[in-house]
């Protein structure tokens, strides 16, 4: 695994990885968003030849992220499955037994529809809106947060965040991007099988761009 980039906010040490997740050091904790697991099972049960490899890519980059910081628990900011349960649910539920001992939280995303039972069963704990750990809040779409619910710093998903970079002529490059802002993150999603919305950052966001297998600072 390419090494990750140090970055500090409130407090806390970050380590962002190029395989789109956040490693929180003080928490040995993992945080992702929007793994969007099972949708290419979805399309294929529609009918549309998606290959099985894009789930198993998906899968493979999150055990070498368990196995290179062995967090002791596991933060998944919205939308970690995509729509009803597959073949691709069972895969991931055989890997959660083998992992056991890894807490997890997922604060429930527009897509995460899976009868809460099967949270239960995987030992994954459900947050309905917002969930706390230390000084950070975790909450699926920010936009949707109330005034009242903005203290503290936020980390959210949902949109997919990118960068467009233009070159000579008509060539253009768009990138997934953690953006850092003064008082809310939001991480790129952590699926391959995903858009990418492109934002314009704010003078005095931090952006980091994801590059192959190498994070970026666009300061």
């Amino acid at each position: 695994m390419q090494a990750p980039i140090s970055f500090s906010i409130s407090g806390q040490q970050l380590w962002l990885s190029p395989l789109k997740a956040i490693f929180w050091e003080n928490q040995n904790t993992l945080i992702l968003s929007d793994l969007h697991f099972g949708k290419s099972g979805h399309f294929r049960k529609s009918g549309i030849a998606i290959p099985q490899h894009v789930y198993r890519n998906d899968l493979q980059r999150l055990f070498a992220l368990v196995q290179h910081f062995q967090p002791s628990s596991i933060i998944i900011v919205g939308d970690f499955f995509h729509s009803t349960q597959n073949k691709e649910a069972e895969l991931f539920a055989k890997w959660r037994s083998d992992h056991s001992g890894i807490v997890f939280n997922l604060v429930r995303g527009n897509h995460d529809i899976f009868p809460d039972r099967w949270y239960e069963t995987n030992n994954i704990k459900l947050h309905s809106d917002t969930y706390q750990q230390g000084p950070f809040c975790f909450v699926h779409e920010w936009s949707k947060c109330e005034d009242e619910e903005r203290r503290g710093y936020h980390f959210s998903g949902h949109i997919h965040p990118g960068v467009r970079f233009k070159g000579v002529g008509k060539q253009s490059l768009r990138l997934p991007c953690f953006y850092f802002e003064q008082d809310y993150a939001i991480l790129p999603a952590f699926g391959d099988f995903t858009g990418l919305a492109i934002i314009e950052p704010k003078r005095d966001a931090n952006v980091f761009v994801i590059a192959g297998n190498q994070v970026l600072n666009l300061q």
